[in-house]
C-alpha cells in the first residue's frame, strides 16, 4: 500500500510542478505528459532492474499514475469549472498588432519567442496580427487580418424583382 501512496504523492507533485513552472512549447507533448512519461519509465526501470526487487511494485505505481490520469480527464469532462485549474486558460499575447506585455510577462514569454512563433507561421510583422493567443498547451495561435473579404460566408445575393 505504501507504493500507492508514493505514486499518488509523486503524481500530485508532478502536476503541481508543471502548473507552477508554466507552459512550455514541447511540440505535441505537454510538460506534464513529458514528466509523467519520464517518471513512469523510471518506475518501470526500477522494477525491471530489480532495484526494489519487485515487478509488481512498478506495475502498481504505473497503474496508479494511469488511473489518476483517467480521473483528471474525467474531472475535466464532468466539471468544466475545474478545467482552468487543471489545464490552464488561453491568454491573449497580441491584440490588434500590439504585444500585450503584461500577459507575456505573467507567462514568462519573451518577445523573441513570440517573434519566432510568428515567423514559423509565416507572419512578418506584428501589425499583420489581429490576435495571438497563448494556448494552454503551450502553442501560440495567430489570427491575421485578411486583406480581402473573400473569407467567411458569402454575402447574400441581392434579389431583383
Amino acid at each position: 500500500m505504501e507504493i500507492v501512496y508514493r505514486a499518488v504523492f509523486m503524481f500530485v507533485f508532478l502536476w503541481v510542478i508543471t502548473r507552477v513552472v508554466g507552459r512550455a512549447t514541447l511540440g505535441e507533448l505537454s510538460t506534464f505528459e513529458l514528466l509523467l512519461y519520464v517518471t513512469m519509465g523510471d518506475l518501470v526501470q526500477q522494477g525491471v532492474t530489480q532495484q526494489d526487487y519487485s515487478v509488481t511494485s512498478a506495475v502498481l505505481a504505473v497503474g496508479v499514475f494511469a488511473l489518476l490520469t483517467v480521473a483528471i480527464s474525467y474531472v475535466n469532462w464532468r466539471w468544466p469549472r475545474a478545467r482552468p485549474v487543471i489545464e490552464g486558460i488561453p491568454i491573449i499575447v497580441v491584440s490588434d498588432g500590439e504585444p500585450v506585455l503584461d500577459s507575456m510577462r505573467k507567462e514568462r514569454l519573451s518577445i523573441d519567442d513570440l517573434m519566432t512563433a510568428a515567423r514559423e507561421e509565416g507572419i512578418k510583422r506584428f501589425s499583420d496580427v489581429e490576435l495571438a493567443v497563448f494556448e494552454s498547451n503551450g502553442r501560440i495561435s495567430f489570427f491575421t487580418r485578411s486583406s480581402d473579404d473573400s473569407s467567411g460566408a458569402p454575402d447574400p445575393a441581392p434579389t431583383g424583382t
